[in-house]
């Protein structure tokens, strides 16, 4: 049953991988262009847990703990701000100028963002709570972890409604369109730079849930952002470059790949065989495994 106990703990490690990797999806196919403080984006869901668990605390009795899912709005929603404030003063100003200048500045934007936590919070690594306790669970012979399993199911439900949103609404549609044709979408009178503030907001939103789900096992530290981009950028680069399903599937390889391999040797030795076989994915397949067409995105 070892076998079922991992590969349980790689779904949730996955599924917490999927919602940072899907949230990069979103603002690539709005924008065309890499926001590469997404990273720090997680870093922030995880501290703003941290806060809001401080604040809280305050206003409750001795000895009451809040689980982490009372948290979960809150945390979406000071990043889905956070996610405005990338998009209305790294990329909206200079989105009309070359690709390196969006590089820089929300590269320069995480940077501000990392300090800004450091000195906040300090460089000691914090942790978030349990989203619905902890301890295990036992069922048909496998012991689950109950953080393993509400993370799961809490991706799941963020997911499910992000594919509710953009398949069966308009705004749903009017997103699809500007990722597929940006000038036909504002040709027909669909207002882009109201898709990319969603964009935005949605994609940082969902990077700071995945901060949320990932900050009581693993703890967070103001400098884990570069880790965490790199991770999602592996995960569209196997899955195929704006696919947001491809996204999912590229999370879930990663995550099974990492637990697998430390469970028979070590997290660093897994890391460093994680980009040599993303070095063998891009020399078969330069478009990703679930690689799509351009343009049929979403």
């Amino acid at each position: 049953m070892l076998g079922a106990q991992l590969a349980l703990n790689a779904v949730a490690l996955g599924a917490a991988y999927a919602l940072v990797a899907i949230g990069f999806v979103l603002v690539l196919n709005a924008t065309t262009a890499v926001n590469f403080a997404h990273g720090e984006s997680v870093v922030a869901g995880g501290f703003a847990a941290v806060a809001l668990t401080g604040a809280l605390a305050m206003l409750l009795p001795a000895g009451n703990a809040i689980p982490g899912i009372v948290l979960l709005p809150g945390v979406l929603l000071l990043t889905a701000l956070l996610g405005l404030a990338i998009a209305a003063l790294a990329y909206l100003p200079i989105r009309n100028r070359p690709p390196v200048s969006v590089f820089v500045t929300t590269i320069a934007f995480g940077i501000i963002v990392t300090n800004g936590l450091n000195a906040a919070f300090g460089a000691a690594p914090r942790a978030a709570p349990a989203l619905l306790g902890t301890g295990t669970i036992e069922f048909l012979g496998v012991t689950a972890s109950r953080q393993s399993l509400a993370i799961i199911a809490t991706a799941v439900v963020l997911i499910g409604a992000l594919a509710f949103v953009l398949q069966r609404t308009q705004l749903g549609r009017q997103f699809r369109a500007c990722a597929q044709d940006p000038e036909m979408a504002r040709a027909l009178g669909i207002r882009l730079t109201r898709i990319t503030l969603l964009a935005f907001a949605l994609g940082t939103a969902f990077a700071g849930a995945a901060g949320l789900l990932l900050a009581h096992q693993f703890f967070v530290t103001p400098s884990d952002g570069a880790g965490l981009i790199l991770k999602a950028y592996i995960a569209v680069v196997i899955g195929g470059w704006g696919s947001l399903r491809g996204a999912t599937i590229g999370a879930m390889l990663i995550a099974f790949f990492e637990v697998g391999v430390a469970s028979i040797s070590s997290q660093p030795l897994a890391e460093g065989l994680l980009y040599v076989a993303v070095l063998l994915v891009l020399l078969v397949r330069p478009d990703g495994i679930f690689g799509e067409p351009q343009r049929l995105r979403a």
